[in-house]
Order: structure tokens, then sequence, then C-alpha cells
């Protein structure tokens, strides 16, 4: 097995950035979901009931800035599309609080999941995908570790999927019917939720060990 792709989203809710390296921390992999939307009270939207975010692409430049759309986070034409987006006051806030994550701080997908479900991966948001793995074999893999070099990454429990992976990445186009064929046929989890034991850079192309679960 080897890491296929890794993916990182530096505004929560807004499409990511693929990846050829990272650096994995006890907080999941840098500079993921360091900004959020929020209204005046604090508490955050996200794309399950403000999908018009989506349409928003977040990055880090070459000095670790984030950028929306190619410009500076906090700029005033960014927090109008913001607004446009997720209603009036909704706001874009730099924020290093837990509550960025709405289960654990990673989730590890893989190849052969995504061949089972032929839907587009962006979907469903995917932190790391592990190629080289047969079919759902995934759905074993709870308890187990992944040893990638000296990273570790603990795998808890399967991801219950949301109404987020209705939405079509590109056009914003929603069809219920994803969902509602993750529930019938995959009991309505895919994917990994996930946390770092020892922190590291990993690389596409690195090899992947399964540990299982003592």
């Amino acid at each position: 097995m080897v890491i296929q792709e890794i993916w990182r989203y530096p505004v929560k809710s807004m499409a990511g950035e693929l990846l050829k390296t990272a650096d994995m921390t006890e907080h999941g992999i840098s500079g993921d979901r360091i900004i959020q939307v929020r209204n005046a009270s604090g508490r955050i939207f996200t794309a399950r009931t403000k999908p018009g975010l989506l349409r928003h692409r977040a990055m880090l430049d070459e000095n670790g800035d984030v950028l929306v759309d190619e410009r500076p986070w906090n700029t005033e034409q960014v927090a109008r599309d913001v607004e446009d987006a997720a209603g009036q006051g909704a706001r874009l806030v730099r924020s290093d609080a837990e509550d960025r994550f709405d289960v654990l701080l990673l989730l590890v997908t893989t190849d052969g999941m995504f061949a089972a479900v032929g839907y587009d991966r962006r979907r469903f948001r995917p932190n790391l995908v592990i190629g080289g793995v047969a079919g759902l074999a995934e759905r074993q893999w709870e308890g187990a570790q992944l040893q990638i070099g000296k990273v570790v990454i603990g795998m808890d429990d399967l991801r219950s999927r949301c109404i987020m992976t209705t939405f079509d990445p590109d056009t914003g186009k929603q069809d219920l019917n994803v969902l509602r064929r993750v529930q019938k046929e995959f009991d309505g989890v895919l994917g990994l939720n996930s946390y770092v034991v020892t922190p590291g850079r990993i690389a596409v192309g690195d090899p992947v060990e399964l540990i299982p679960r003592s």
C-alpha cells in the first residue's frame, strides 16, 4: 500500500488542495481547517447547511498564508463572497480550537472504497487516500494503525456520511441519491475517523503498512 493522495482544507467547508507532502502534527495535517466560517456568536457554519461554501477553493501559498480563490482570505472581496454563500453576518475566523473538526482530526480513505462507491472522491473530503487496497478492506481497519515511515496514524471508527456528499464539487448541484445509496449499500459509513499517534512528514508514494489492532 502507498499514499495515493493527500488533501488539506485550509478553510473548513470550502474546497481544498491536493498536496505532494504534508506535515502530520498532533492536530492533524498542518494548516488543515485553520479558518472557519462563523457567525457573530462564534457558531461554525458548514456546507451541510451552507453548500455554497463548497464552490470556493482555499489553499496555502508559499509563505503559508491562506488564499481563497487565489486572494488573501481576509480581504473585503472574500468577506463579501462568504456572506453571499453563508448569509449576512457570516465571517471568516482563524482559530485552532478543537471545534473546527466535526469528529477527529483526519479522515483516512482508500482507493478500493472509492472504486466500490464510484463517485467523485471530493464529495467525501478525504485527508488521506491509501492506494493498493482491495475493495472495502478499510471496513476491517477500525482500531488498527497505519505506519508511514516514522509516522503512525490511529484509526478509530468508520465515518458516518452526511448531506455534504450530495453536492457536486464542481457545479454545486445536489443529488440526494448519492447519500441514499451510501446509506443503503454501505450502512451510511465510509472512510475512517483517524488521529496522529506519531507526528512527522509524509509524501505521496510513501509505503504504508497496516498494523492490525491487538
